[in-house]
């Protein structure tokens, strides 16, 4: 009998971590509603990274690292703000008519060392734990952040900093030197009344056109239109799951995968909070350098019963 106890206790312990290992951590921005009828009205926005959808259960995010846009494209500053030890909530105050653009975007260098945490922004080159994050700066600037990497003899090089300085220090000189960023984007959207459209940005991942993110509807066919770095995203995978997967034997994820225009056409089953994810691996030029982009994008996006 104690045998069997035994076995039953390591095997659930081994279900529970086979269980997590499952779920990744996710990061999110959640808004109470994404329409809105009258100018002057709030919605509360969660923002958090999780295991599950949308559970707040691992850390907060930061609400400082929170961009609000405006439908004029202004800069609106949040409402009420708390962190908590698992998530951070805010109000939003709907002053004028179209959509509310809510992001957290960050770039570091490429080639997964250094570069942008989940959830987090990257912290600037040399800079102590627990230091401010750095301001965000995007492909397409020879600011960077950019990482470097190669082989001298049998050792492993990584260097990160501006164009600039990869040139000065001769880095650009070393065999076989790969020189790489990467560019993260979490969001959502919220609209007052009649939707406007979201500007491209033309910095790494991102929704550019097709059905408006706030005017999703269950049996209608969608198209959802990406751009990676400005230029039309094709071939990109997208992953859409539902919200309350943790009430799910399976997450019962979505994909689909953009065409050459960067479209890619959906229906969504049911009603309710969606989280979309994607992640494009492209090249770019800056300065005349060839330059390896891994652009990642996240949306909250909410369906209405048709």
């Amino acid at each position: 009998m104690k045998m069997l106890a035994t076995r039953l206790v390591a095997a659930a312990a081994l279900a529970a971590l086979t269980a997590g290992a499952a779920h990744a951590h996710r990061a999110w921005i959640l808004p109470s509603q994404t329409t809105v009828s009258g100018i002057g009205e709030y919605v509360t926005i969660d923002a958090a990274v999780s295991n599950h959808l949308f559970f707040p259960d691992h850390r907060p995010m930061n609400v400082d690292q929170v961009t609000i846009t405006g439908p004029d494209g202004a800069v609106v500053k949040p409402a009420n703000a708390a962190q908590g030890q698992y998530r951070t909530t805010f109000d939003l105050k709907l002053e004028k008519e179209g959509t509310y653009r809510i992001a957290q975007a960050s770039s570091g260098p490429g080639g997964g060392r250094g570069g942008p945490p989940p959830g987090g922004m990257p912290a600037a080159s040399g800079a102590p734990a627990g230091a401010p994050p750095a301001a965000p700066v995007f492909l397409g600037t020879s600011s960077g952040p950019f990482g470097a990497q190669w082989t001298e003899g049998k050792e492993v090089k990584r260097w990160r900093g501006t164009l600039a300085e990869f040139n000065a220090q001769g880095i650009d000189k070393k065999k076989g030197v790969e020189l790489s960023t990467s560019n993260r984007r979490v969001e959502t959207f919220v609209t007052v009344g009649k939707p406007s459209a979201v500007p491209v940005t033309g910095k790494g991942l991102e929704i550019s056109g097709g059905t408006h993110p706030n005017d999703l509807y269950t049996g209608e066919e969608v198209a959802l239109k990406f751009a990676d770095n400005g230029k039309p995203a094709a071939g990109v995978e997208l992953t859409l799951i539902s919200g309350g997967d943790r009430y799910r034997d399976n997450e019962d994820a979505i994909k689909v995968t953009t065409d050459k225009d960067g479209v890619a056409k959906v229906k969504f089953p049911t009603a309710g909070m969606y989280w979309l994810q994607a992640q494009a691996n492209t090249t770019a030029t800056i300065e005349g350098k060839t330059v390896k982009s891994q652009s990642s994008y996240v949306a909250v996006l909410e369906v209405l019963p048709g």
